[in-house]
């Protein structure tokens, strides 16, 4: 265990890691900092594959958007709130042992970032959407988050997707290859953990040197000069992009 925010389960050599900040695990720097501590801790602890899973019908909501208005002109207290979710998304991506998402619901924007940082993504089956949104709230993805879109989907594909902020059902990012597999929302994590299971009975030196140069390209897309964080926090002060955020706001609360 975690704290209260990240729930730490242990299934032989595979470590859960379980989001739990209520209702939706919105990602607000005490959750971006207790994941980023979660998946150090286990690797410390000598796990050798990591499940990252979230809360039921909500894998994770993204930023916590509500607490970030909040922060108003703030400027430096917002980029160290940015700054907390990258790290969590770094310590995902540079992780040294392979982590399976387990997403059982939805995943927006943020969320769909820690899915694209794992190794493997498995996903309910059913009515639930995964993608990146930004553009429907007057953001513009980082060149770095948009690589990780494009390393899964093709060029073309994360073209579309990302331009129209799209979010896609379960179905869908299976076929686009945005997840691996689709599973019941009840086996989501085990599903996880038994592809895990599989990869861990390889040869272990050589899969994880395998994997560390497979994977360079995703830890190299979080650099800053990728993702460009001051040029994206000037954005978000844009009188459009205010009213955007304020509207999405506006109808969770309804």
């Amino acid at each position: 265990m975690n704290g209260e925010l990240v729930e730490t389960l242990h299934h032989g050599e595979v470590t859960e890691l379980r989001l739990a900040r209520a209702p939706v695990n919105a990602l607000d720097p005490a959750l971006c900092d207790a994941l980023r501590g979660a998946v150090a801790a286990a690797v410390e602890d000598g796990a050798h594959g990591i499940v990252l899973s979230g809360g039921p019908k909500v894998f994770s909501a993204g930023l916590d958007v509500p607490y970030l208005l909040s922060l108003g002109d703030d400027k430096a207290a917002l980029k160290a709130a940015w700054e907390s979710f990258f790290t969590a998304a770094e310590a995902l991506a540079a992780c040294p042992v392979p982590v399976a998402a387990a997403i059982a619901g939805h995943a927006p924007a943020g969320g769909c970032v820690l899915a694209l940082c794992c190794d493997y993504r498995v996903m309910a089956s059913g009515p639930f959407r995964i993608g990146l949104n930004e553009t429907r709230v007057g953001l513009v993805a980082p060149e770095g988050i948009q690589r990780l879109m494009r390393r899964v989907v093709g060029p073309y594909r994360a073209e579309r997707l990302l331009v129209a902020g799209e979010m896609v059902d379960a179905q869908q990012a299976l076929d686009f290859g945005m997840v691996d597999e689709l599973a019941d929302i009840d086996t989501v994590a085990q599903r996880a953990r038994d592809w895990l299971e599989q990869l861990l009975a390889l040869p272990r030196e050589a899969m994880l040197q395998t994997r560390a140069i497979a994977r360079a390209d995703i830890a190299a897309a979080l650099e800053p000069e990728l993702i460009q964080l001051d040029v994206f926090i000037d954005r978000w002060y844009d009188e459009g992009t205010q009213q955007a955020l304020k509207a999405l706001v506006a109808s969770l609360g309804k």
